[in-house]
């Protein structure tokens, strides 16, 4: 059984930063993409930022040149680098890994920026 366990979420101030991070454990098989997703209250999840089994990014408009996601293979950790923080950052940050088979999804983090 595959587990995702996020961490990193905060209150922090308009402009400031947050480094999440999501920790996979469990027999992982073929992972082809891993990502970060949000949810803001009232709103559909959508996709902030996305790394390929060969290291090409994806990133949403609205967070480009101010997140960062990067992946340790050795460890299965997933990292987003947020810096320069907006209110309209807030939400629930949730981890996402797809494999040839399955898609997992981590219990979320509470990111909040304050004005």
């Amino acid at each position: 059984q595959v587990q995702l366990v996020e961490s990193g979420g905060g209150l922090v101030q308009a402009g400031g930063s947050l480094r999440l991070s999501c920790a996979a454990s469990g027999t992982i098989f073929r992972i082809t993409v891993m990502g970060w997703y949000r949810q803001a209250p009232g709103k559909q999840r959508e996709l902030v930022a996305a790394i390929r089994s060969g290291s090409s990014t994806d990133y949403a408009d609205s967070v480009k040149g101010r997140f960062t996601i990067s992946r340790d293979n050795a460890n299965n950790t997933l990292f987003l680098q947020m810096n320069s923080l907006k209110p309209e950052d807030t939400g629930v940050y949730y981890c996402q890994l797809r494999t040839v088979a399955r898609i997992y999804w981590g219990q979320g983090t509470q990111v909040t920026v304050s004005s």
